[in-house]
């Protein structure tokens, strides 16, 4: 029986942030702006995944776009709202862990969200909208208060 990896946060952290950093710098944002604002990103990244054609799409186009919209998502809550990555426990991950991000919301209430995750529902629901898949991970975490009185 082999002993689970240690997870390298640190690396994976980082790793994330350089590459929507390239992503928004191969759209034509600055990385100076970028890191400034990461929602200077959604215009172009919506025109992006727009015009992709996702029906000719082959795995690994489609794992390049999951893995570009995930560090964007993680990039995004850190950045706006304070949160971080970290590791949870998971037995059925191939390492035993998985990356995940957390941040306390509105309600004093830290929870926790996978953004691959964020990005999977929304590649259920074609087309696919950058704002939304970023307000749903924000409603995830509960960062922006929502009025409860319908």
């Amino acid at each position: 029986m082999t002993m689970a990896s240690e997870p390298d946060l640190r690396g994976w952290t980082e790793e994330g942030h350089r590459n929507i950093v390239d992503v928004a710098d191969m759209l034509g944002i600055a990385p100076e702006r970028y890191n400034n604002d990461p929602t200077s990103l959604v215009p172009a990244l919506q025109e992006y995944v727009s015009r992709a054609p996702l029906r000719e799409f082959e795995q690994s186009d489609w794992i390049t776009l999951h893995s570009d919209l995930m560090s964007y998502v993680a990039d995004y809550l850190i950045q706006k709202h304070g949160a971080r990555w970290t590791v949870a426990h998971a037995p059925e991950a191939p390492h035993g862990y998985r990356f995940v991000v957390e941040a306390t919301g509105c309600d004093g209430i830290t929870r926790r969200i996978d953004p691959a995750d964020a990005v999977r529902k929304e590649f259920t629901n074609l087309p696919i909208d950058i704002v939304r898949m970023l307000a749903s991970a924000e409603l995830t975490l509960r960062l922006t208060a929502v009025d409860d009185r319908e």
